[in-house]
């Protein structure tokens, strides 16, 4: 028996992505996995999109927050509800190609590592490609996650049976990071990285990769508030997280021709 895969999307407002979001997932050629869909009390139509497709595909489930209790709070209920013996997440309003569990499923089922990544593309709001990706690091140590978050959250795959069910903490952004961290920080091994991208990342006003303030700011909450640093501790961090991302990730974004 294949082990099952629960995919954790938590959704707000989404009415105009999350059928495409959805469909991604069962384009899948891995088919063991199962979706579940947090609402965190959409005032639009995310509710109603969402359960015409729920009728097509008993693997797909609706749990919905009676008031906003932001993304944190809701990939955590996913987390609690997860039957999985592996645990990946899948933002409302991205995409992953076909291929995408399969090629990671292979990877954890051949106990390479505990934590599975992957490089993935740019789209904008009309899911047209901006001709950008962002690669990986082939290898990642719980050390090289500390200077710099080089996991993308829509490619991430843990272990459930082996490290645990993990749940992150209620930070405004960044929360994914400190889980990944967390992850890593359980394992024994590096996080193995898959060089061929995998999933498309959807870029909007919002987005922490065009907000560069934004970014340091809630990068020193990561340090502080997440891992408990001191103030010292945090800054000296944030320093290194700066010239990491000026000098080292930044480098993985690449032009596609």
């Amino acid at each position: 028996m294949k082990p099952l895969v629960s995919i954790i999307t938590p959704m707000y407002n989404n009415e105009d992505v999350i059928s495409e979001t959805i469909i991604s997932v069962l384009n899948q050629t891995y088919i063991s996995w199962e979706m579940l869909l947090i609402d965190d009390a959409s005032s639009d139509q995310t509710i109603n999109t969402v359960k015409e497709i729920i009728d097509t595909d008993s693997r797909i489930k609706l749990f919905e927050h009676s008031k906003n209790k932001g993304a944190a709070e809701a990939r955590n209920l996913g987390t609690k509800m997860a039957k999985g013996n592996y645990i990946a997440f899948l933002d409302a309003d991205d995409l992953w190609k076909e291929s995408k569990l399969e090629l990671q499923v292979n990877q954890l089922i051949n106990d390479v590592t505990d934590v599975s990544f992957g490089s993935y593309e740019w789209i904008d709001l009309e899911s047209k490609p901006l001709n950008k990706k962002v690669d990986i690091l082939e290898q990642l140590t719980y050390s090289k996650l500390l200077k710099a978050n080089y996991i993308g959250n829509l490619t991430g795959v843990y272990n459930c049976e082996k490290l645990g069910k993990i749940y992150t903490k209620d930070l405004k952004k960044r929360q994914d990071w400190l889980l990944w961290l967390e992850a890593l920080k359980r394992s024994k091994k590096p996080a193995i990285g898959i060089t061929e991208t995998i999933a498309y990342y959807r870029i909007s006003k919002d987005s922490l990769s065009s907000n560069k303030t934004s970014l340091i700011k809630h990068n020193f909450n990561v340090y502080r508030k997440g891992l408990g640093f001191s103030f010292i501790k945090s800054s000296i961090y944030l320093l290194k997280f700066l010239y990491e991302h000026l000098f080292v990730k930044s480098s993985l974004i690449k032009a596609i021709s």
